[in-house]
């Protein structure tokens, strides 16, 4: 509990990465799953490449996309879960300010956060949008 160093970031990390990770993980494992069944998987076996060559070259690039959208998404889900778990593990951030701002009713530090959080979300999800044209070369913005 309370400020410190990193081993009382431990636990507060883990309570709010926990859920995430493992949606992230079920999605890499199902795009994966459906990668690997893909005829240019297939004929890159075929070829003679070796497995891990297959699975990091072919299949993994292509599979990463469904997850840096979910990955992009639950940034702000991640975002608000640091309100509550910043106040319930004593943190100081921006979460506890928030919450601090709600009870001592700051409406212009509530919009200033709400305005900053969102900006964050914004550049977030244009990132993400610009990560899709990076593995995989046929999606072009114009």
């Amino acid at each position: 509990m309370g400020n410190g160093g990193l081993d009382r970031l431990a636990l507060p990390a883990l309570a709010l990465g926990l859920l995430s990770s493992a949606t992230l993980a079920r999605v890499v494992r199902s795009s994966m799953l459906d990668v690997l069944s893909e005829d240019y998987v297939r004929t890159a076996r075929a070829k003679g490449l070796r497995e891990r060559g297959v699975i990091v070259r072919h299949a993994l690039r292509n599979a990463l996309i469904p997850a840096i959208t979910v990955l992009g998404l639950q940034f702000g889900a991640l975002l608000s879960g640091a309100v509550i778990t910043e106040t319930i593990f004593a943190r100081k951030g921006l979460g506890r300010m928030y919450v601090e701002s709600i009870l001592n009713k700051d409406i212009t530090m509530i919009q200033g956060l709400t305005l900053m959080l969102a900006f964050w979300v914004m550049i977030t999800n244009i990132l993400v949008d610009l990560s899709y044209a990076v593995l995989e070369p046929r999606i072009r913005y114009e």
